[in-house]
């Protein structure tokens, strides 16, 4: 699999405050990389609608619906960190990952994602991080 993380798509300190400027967010980083069309984006917000997205430890992982494959590129991630928590439907949320996947590839991205945010000493690493880069490298191994 190629890299579906790359640096560019990493942010350390983003700009939302709510659940829904969160997901365009993550969306746009998405889009802006060439991964998704704008397309992708709305149906990002549709899946929230239909079911949340917010998987536990501070952390949601918002995609697009299945009617939207046609709008994906090439499989990609993006992780967005906030400084102060997100409330997702009652829940805190402070890492968004965005993610699209070409076929089933996005399910195997999620399993690795779900290890590092399963084991509460990656997840206070993710929150302390104090750079970009620094988030990068505890993450990149989605990549392997």
């Amino acid at each position: 699999m190629s890299d579906i993380l790359t640096r560019d798509l990493v942010v350390a300190s983003g700009r939302a405050t709510t659940r829904d400027e969160a997901i365009r967010e993550a969306g746009e980083l998405l889009a802006s990389s060439g991964a998704v069309t704008a397309q992708y984006l709305d149906a990002m917000a549709e899946r929230e609608r239909t079911v949340s997205t917010y998987m536990g430890n501070y952390l949601a992982i918002p995609h697009g619906t299945n009617a939207a494959k046609d709008a994906i590129v090439r499989s990609a991630l993006c992780l967005v960190r906030y400084d102060e928590p997100i409330d997702w439907a009652g829940n805190p949320v402070r890492v968004v990952v965005g993610i699209a996947g070409v076929n089933d590839e996005h399910l195997g991205i999620l399993g690795k994602i779900a290890v590092i945010f399963a084991d509460e000493d990656e997840v206070r690493r993710v929150l302390d991080a104090s750079t970009a880069d620094e988030l990068y490298d505890i993450v990149q191994r989605v990549n392997t």
